[in-house]
């Protein structure tokens, strides 16, 4: 698929998604709760998110240590935001990643296998992490909501995914047959040495349990984090409902986010608040509203990011020596 196409597609879901949602909130009445908020929890939310970047950029430093690649925390750092911000106009958290694997390989082109291969791990990782504080939210509102069915069903297909991806990365044996069947296939289009380096880089992994465990320890940490930061923002505006439906909602939402087929998630994060907070007899405008703060958090959250990009471009160059 063209990028021109792709985006005019993307355009046309974002639009209909918008389009649905203006039909089913009232505009004025989500404004009114959006200006009576209690902005306390907005910044409270704020400082977690912001907070949680350093645990994230801790993972990836973890990660690229143990392949003996050792950067400045401060370096790091500041990349993750400057990917956080590339994520606002790029598609999903992946461009982000990109971001951070191009940057990175720039910086260290003898060890970009290892560069790309560990933010790949990391998404990985804070992919499992997700489905374990999905599971965690099912076997806590087990007996007490009605209709969590369909989503016991949906993270064991997503557990069973992920059970199939680990074989693939760390099996020896199923590692030799891509490299002998499946990796040649991309020679036509000249990806075959670039594909065989990422996945041995990553399968390297499997030889270092206990820092992927303690990464997993992290994501799960730091994504729990971010759902009481979700909380929060709807507690800003008198959402009333157990923490236990954000347990479920949130981790739903962050793998909702990571597929490109709307603009950065525009409409569709802000449909997920209406249609599965609307299951638990959250009016459509509070849930909107919500669901808005959520976004102006992230937002805000990558300024730090383009602030280094605007002093990127600004900042003069150099003199030649």
């Amino acid at each position: 698929m063209s990028r021109p196409l792709k985006l005019t597609i993307q355009i046309l879901v974002s639009g209909g998604v918008i389009a649905f949602l203006l039909w089913r909130i009232d505009v004025a009445q989500t404004i009114d709760i959006l200006r009576e908020s209690r902005w306390g929890y907005v910044a409270a939310a704020l400082a977690i998110f912001i907070g949680t970047t350093w645990l994230m950029t801790w993972r990836w430093s973890a990660l690229l240590a143990a392949k003996g690649v050792h950067e400045p925390f401060g370096w790091l750092l500041r990349l993750y935001f400057v990917s956080y911000a590339a994520g606002q106009v790029l598609p999903t958290a992946v461009g982000g990643d990109a971001v951070r694997i191009i940057e990175h390989s720039r910086r260290r082109p003898d060890a970009r296998a290892d560069a790309a291969g560990a933010v790949v791990m990391e998404r990985i990782l804070g992919s499992a992490g997700t489905l374990v504080l999905v599971a965690i939210g099912l076997a806590v509102a087990a007996g007490r909501y009605d209709g969590v069915r369909l989503l016991f069903i949906l993270e064991f297909a997503f557990v069973a995914a992920m059970v199939v991806l680990g074989l693939l990365l760390f099996s020896r044996r199923l590692g030799n047959q891509l490299e002998a069947r499946l990796f040649p296939l991309g020679r036509r289009i000249r990806v075959e040495r670039p594909l065989k380096s990422l996945y041995w880089a990553m399968h390297e992994y499997r030889l270092r349990p206990g820092v992927l465990l303690a990464v997993l320890g992290v994501t799960v940490v730091s994504q729990l984090l971010r759902v009481i930061a979700i909380w929060l923002c709807g507690e800003a505006v008198g959402v009333d409902v157990s923490p236990i439906v954000y347990i479920i909602l949130g981790p739903l939402l962050f793998l909702v986010q990571m597929i490109p087929f709307t603009l950065n998630g525009l409409g569709v994060r802000e449909a997920f608040f209406v249609v599965f907070l609307g299951r638990f007899d959250v009016p459509a405008d509070a849930a909107f509203a919500a669901g808005f703060l959520y976004f102006a958090v992230t937002i805000a959250t990558s300024l730090p990011g383009g602030v280094i990009l605007l002093w990127r471009s600004v900042r003069p160059a150099a003199p030649a020596q």
